[in-house]
């Protein structure tokens, strides 16, 4: 019987350091000399390398794959380390500058999931040379504005004060030291198991595993960084500036946090033209997305076909 490989993060990451800033890359190399997409994964806001290595597994069929670590996520150092906030705008120039250094010349196909996806979009909206260069670009349960949500009146704007008091220095330091503690989070995740999207469909033994990974999210991201991101994304609006592209969008059927309706009327106001793709899950993205078997449900046939095309 024939064996298979398994692959693991940690044979394809290495170390990125840019404008300061120590972090990690992942890069998975094309399968084969005929398959000449470059592909860009951007990952979202509660998320890292290792989270989303069966995503880059299994877009890796299709070409090489290559996904930095953001400032202050994924264990990456923070924008605050060198005098800067983590905005959106920052992020973008950030990812720009990664983009012009990774690809140069090169024609590049961009994936960004949930937050990524904001990043990449101003991104694009602030560097046009950017956006010439982009030959496929796909939105991964993706949004544009804060009227996407489908928080009620009342939990957006306990989670938008929440988030402004915790992105401050010493709010933020309390969090990570006193609640965010590996005790702490497995028996919050504990208590609710039996509610929580990311638990309630697994046994015992694996959702013992997806806490622990959960703690480990939650301990390298910086909560300084992760509270202002999640501000911005809760007052959010780029629907002030044009993109001359494409997108095709995937959209998660009954997404807990997004309305897939106006995400796609705030796509078109960005876009020449929004292809809606519609997949199947339980949630809004899966909580470990460890190898490509399990990535393979969240990743549709038509986008498939659109990246095995040449």
């Amino acid at each position: 019987m024939k064996k298979t490989d398994v692959k693991s993060p940690a044979d394809y990451i290495a170390p990125l350091n840019m404008d300061g800033l120590r972090g990690r890359m992942l890069h998975m190399p094309a399968p084969t000399a005929k398959k000449k997409r470059q592909i860009l994964l951007v990952y979202g806001h509660h998320c890292s390398l290792e989270r989303m290595f069966g995503l880059a597994e299994d877009l890796n069929q299709y070409g090489a794959v290559t996904m930095p670590d953001l400032p202050g996520f994924g264990g990456m150092d923070t924008f605050y380390s060198i005098g800067e906030k983590p905005t959106l705008d920052n992020m973008a120039d950030y990812l720009a500058a990664f983009v012009k250094l990774r690809y140069k010349r090169r024609r590049v196909t961009v994936a960004g999931m949930s937050f990524g996806f904001l990043v990449v979009t101003r991104m694009l909206q602030r560097h046009p040379d950017i956006a010439n260069k982009v030959d496929l670009l796909v939105s991964i349960v993706g949004f544009a504005h804060r009227d996407d949500f489908v928080f009620s009146r009342k939990n957006y704007w306990l989670l938008r004060l929440s988030a402004t008091v915790l992105a401050r220095k010493w709010p933020a330091g309390l969090v990570r030291h006193i609640v965010l503690r590996k005790s702490t989070i497995k028996l919050a995740y504990a208590l609710v198991a039996n509610k929580h999207s990311k638990l309630k469909d697994a046994d015992k033994e694996e959702a013992k595993k997806r806490i622990a990974f959960e703690v480990i999210l939650w301990q390298c991201n910086d909560v300084q960084t992760y509270m202002y991101t999640g501000k911005q994304m809760l007052k959010v609006d780029l629907c002030h500036t044009r993109v001359p592209a494409k997108v095709y969008h995937i959209a998660v059927e009954n997404d807990r946090y997004f309305d897939n309706n106006l995400v796609e009327q705030h796509l078109n106001v960005i876009f020449d033209k929004v292809t809606m793709v519609p997949t199947v899950m339980p949630a809004h993205a899966p909580s470990v997305i460890a190898d490509a078997k399990a990535a393979a449900a969240f990743m549709p046939t038509r986008i498939r076909r659109v990246l095995a095309s040449s």
